[in-house]
């Protein structure tokens, strides 16, 4: 294909109400014309007769093809010619590189990718932006299309510059990048002739002018817009010239942030990855250097607590076999409590009751003549449970059976037997049983103040003191063998802890 060079030739522009012949001469003097969107060109002009509604149903149908990226081939047109110069700013479209072959037919010339130019008066209004509806009334706009960029303002420019000197910022601007367009559908708009674009942002708009050969020229033009950013490599956006001051000034800004941002990221990312690797090699040291939990036992530094510890650790760790706990909540009773209605069998306040076992259980130093230990059923309440928190009853689980069938034999044999399984258990479970019973003797025997008889004071103590390891279907037997048992150790009790 040859390029004329030295004076530009006369051109003819060609309106087929939406798409545009262009005549050229090539050197030989030969006439010809092609379509400006270079998908066609030929000897004669076509002769084409169509009215406005096929004309719509043919743009969509070359909108379809173009995104198919097909050639286009139009039937039945009519046109009207305007004579119009290429060099003119009006012309919306390049003429340039545009010859057929020497000694050929015409072919489609090559497209060379300008940035076109088309404004005018139109009405438009907002469906959705960014996703969300903001459905706007319709409003009068002056429409400028430049590059990849259609802007709206409420005033009109003077000729096609957008930068002039008076001239309104424009109200909003679409990217057609991604943009799609379409007839809008009945649903949309009652109007007639109405388009429909979508951005890939998310915005959506209605375009409408009642005038039918200006809403087509525009479909044209927008569409033809449109697909040539589809086919523009992101190098070529990248390069293209900015939409408006404003708005160059804004992409600037959002690049150096987001750089700015990635840089953050990755100094973070580095930090968070050296401070990881420090924490890392400085907990392992700690643990290697870790004392073990029995040498900061033996150091003092970590103390069991008293509530849920075993009978016999407890002892060991107070160098003793009788908890110092029970020993003082035993002595607090007998000094303050013995005429109290109830004793053992009302329960205290839980509230305070936990408190004095929290207290216990950190080391405080507890003075159970302080006021808030002051009612009696909280110490008896207290004293109770420590005794149910054991993990293993006073009466020891491995002898729970041999207790029960010991209550079982005969009245005078069961004494003995008793006695004899007592001695068995461990020296600490012995010797506390032994100063437990002793206390509950002197309750019962004040019972006429306190109303606490033997049989009270069983029922009490006895699931607390002696049950199995695994409850079975026999609780409410095993609950009848542990009150018995309870019962005939305080009212044998010389007997069994006798000599």
């Amino acid at each position: 294909m040859s390029h004329l060079m030295g004076s530009i030739p006369t051109h003819y522009f060609i309106n087929l109400f939406f798409l545009k012949w262009v005549k050229h001469v090539d050197e030989q003097g030969r006439a010809y014309f092609y379509n400006a969107d270079g998908t066609r060109s030929e000897w004669t002009l076509p002769n084409y007769n169509a009215s406005l509604q096929q004309q719509k149903e043919i743009v969509k149908s070359r909108s379809l093809e173009r995104r198919l990226q097909e050639p286009v081939v139009l039937t039945k047109w009519r046109h009207s010619c305007v004579v119009l110069d290429t060099n003119d700013k009006d012309f919306p479209f390049p003429a340039k590189n545009a010859f057929p072959e020497n000694g050929s037919s015409p072919s489609s010339p090559k497209h060379q990718t300008t940035d076109q130019e088309k404004y005018g008066l139109l009405n438009v209004t907002k469906i959705t932006e960014n996703g969300k509806k903001v459905r706007q009334n319709w409003m009068s706009s002056w429409a400028v299309l430049q590059g990849s960029s259609l802007l709206f303002t409420k005033t009109q420019g003077s000729g096609t510059g957008w930068f002039g000197v008076n001239q309104s910022k424009p109200e909003f601007t679409v990217d057609l990048k991604g943009a799609s367009i379409d007839w809008a559908s009945k649903e949309k708009s009652s109007k007639k002739n109405v388009i429909e674009m979508k951005t890939r942002q998310g915005t959506e708009l209605l375009i409408q002018s009642d005038n039918d050969v200006s809403i087509m020229e525009w479909f044209n033009v927008l569409e033809y817009a449109i697909s040539n950013q589809t086919v523009e490599s992101e190098e070529a956006l990248d390069d293209e010239m900015p939409d408006s001051p404003g708005l160059e000034k804004q992409d600037k800004e959002k690049d150096h942030k987001d750089s700015k941002k990635l840089r953050s990221l990755k100094i973070s990312s580095s930090i968070d990855s050296s401070e990881q690797k420090k924490t890392k090699t400085k907990l392992k040291k700690f643990l290697i250097r870790r004392p073990t939990l029995q040498a900061v036992r033996e150091k003092g530094y970590i103390k069991d607590q008293v509530f849920g510890c075993n009978l016999s650790s407890l002892c060991q760790r107070e160098n003793n076999t009788v908890p110092k706990f029970v020993k003082l909540c035993i002595e607090h009773v007998e000094e303050h409590g013995l005429d109290i209605d109830g004793l053992y069998r009302v329960s205290g306040n839980l509230a305070v009751i936990q408190k004095l076992r929290f207290a216990v259980n950190h080391d405080e130093k507890l003075d159970l003549n302080d006021g808030k230990w002051e009612d009696i059923h909280v110490i008896t309440g207290a004293l109770k449970m420590f005794f149910r928190e054991l993990p293993e009853p006073l009466f020891t689980y491995s002898h729970f059976n041999d207790f029960v069938n010991a209550i079982k034999q005969e009245p005078r044999q069961r004494v003995q037997a008793v006695k004899e399984l007592i001695k068995q258990l461990p020296k600490p479970n012995h010797d506390t049983m032994q100063v437990l019973f002793k206390h509950l003797k002197k309750i019962i025997e004040n019972g006429e103040k306190n109303r606490m008889t033997y049989q009270s004071i069983a029922i009490v103590f006895g699931p607390t003191l002696l049950k199995p390891e695994k409850e079975t279907g026999n609780i409410a037997v095993h609950t009848v063998y542990q009150n018995q048992i309870v019962e005939l150790i305080l009212l044998e009790l010389n007997s069994v802890f006798g000599r």
